[in-house]
């Protein structure tokens, strides 16, 4: 498909710099068969039946932003993905500065050994510090990789800490937030289990990949970035259990959407899934798995805003930004979101 299809102007007044405080008073789009609904978070118990099942993601973010010298040069890096055995992929900028074998140091007790260098600012590094060591040092040293839409002079700062991790974070390896949990708490949660609707986990360590365009004229020609994911045999069984009850699955968030439908077979059964997922969805897919999803406003020509457009249908999608835009809704990672009913 044309990639022009899936774009639209956006107004730079309507990228959230802050989540909604509290958080399940943000805005919610309501997109289905009976056209579009303005509702708030805290609505979703009543906008679900009694046997659904929400599915959300509980990967941590990791404070993969960091700043160090390599010579007299000052450098930024962000960490993209653990290689394992200390060597991990980043982004660096100026990556120049950074010569195969020349010394990262953010701390005295902090450095790596660049091992090479990629295209558009990609590098390769080798740290000392593996597992928890590693994840202390991020904790002491790093800071969160916000998207580079949301704009803070200094950097991230104490507030995103908590504001960029959802509530159901718990395993720490992503370099992106799954934006759709940031709406939650526990007001919310202990809502939805009196109305007797569920909710589980899965794992998508979602990576720098979620962000970057789409530069290619035709869908058919962009490689999508993979990413690790696991879905349990419980979480499989669970939504076996609740699809025989008659509930729906609802997604929360697209990265919840892409390991799950990765997980499904072409009869629909989701199965236990551990391992990579590059899942590339467009419309012309047919959905096994989500029945209904919980997403964000995704960014013009991106693969999100192209999910969505498969979920729900592109003319459908088109017009509900159309009236977000028109109504003030915040887009983005701290922005407001969108219940989408798939298209049938």
């Amino acid at each position: 498909m044309n990639v022009d299809l899936f774009d639209f102007d956006l107004p730079r007044q309507l990228i959230a710099a802050r989540p909604a405080e509290p958080r399940d008073r943000a805005r919610l789009l309501r997109v289905g068969a009976l056209g579009l609904s303005d509702r708030v978070i805290s609505d979703l118990p009543g906008l679900l039946r009694s046997g659904d099942l929400l599915i959300a993601n509980d990967t941590r973010v990791i404070p993969a932003r960091l700043t160090g010298q390599s010579g007299k040069a000052r450098i930024a890096v962000t960490l993209i993905e653990d290689l394992g055995d200390g060597d991990w992929r980043a982004f660096a900028r100026p990556a120049k500065k950074l010569l195969p074998g020349a010394r990262f140091s953010v701390a005295p007790d902090f450095s790596a050994e660049v091992r090479g260098r990629g295209e558009g600012g990609e590098v390769t590094l080798r740290f000392a510090q593996t597992g928890a060591a590693m994840q202390t040092l991020l904790q002491r040293h790093g800071s969160m990789p916000l998207p580079p839409y949301i704009k803070r002079p200094a950097g991230a700062d104490r507030h995103d800490d908590d504001d960029y991790q959802t509530l159901f974070a718990s395993r720490p390896g992503a370099v992106a937030a799954p934006t759709a949990g940031l709406h939650f708490t526990p007001e919310l949660r202990a809502a939805l289990a009196a109305a007797e609707i569920g909710v589980a986990t899965l794992t998508l360590h979602v990576g720098a990949g979620t962000f970057l365009p789409v530069t290619v004229a035709d869908t058919s020609l962009h490689h999508m970035h993979s990413e690790w994911g696991e879905l349990t045999p419980d979480l499989a069984e669970q939504i076996a259990t609740t699809r025989r009850k008659g509930g729906r699955i609802v997604a929360v968030g697209s990265t919840a959407a892409r390991l799950l439908e990765t997980a499904a077979g072409t009869d629909g059964t989701v199965r236990a899934f551990q391992g990579r997922t590059d899942i590339f969805i467009t419309p012309g897919y047919r959905f096994q798995a989500v029945d209904l999803m919980l997403t964000n406003f995704h960014l013009p020509r991106s693969t999100l805003f192209m999910l969505v457009a498969a979920f729900a249908g592109l003319d459908e999608m088109r017009a509900a930004y159309r009236h977000a835009i028109n109504q003030g809704y915040r887009f983005f990672s701290y922005g407001d979101a969108c219940l989408l009913e798939r298209r049938r």
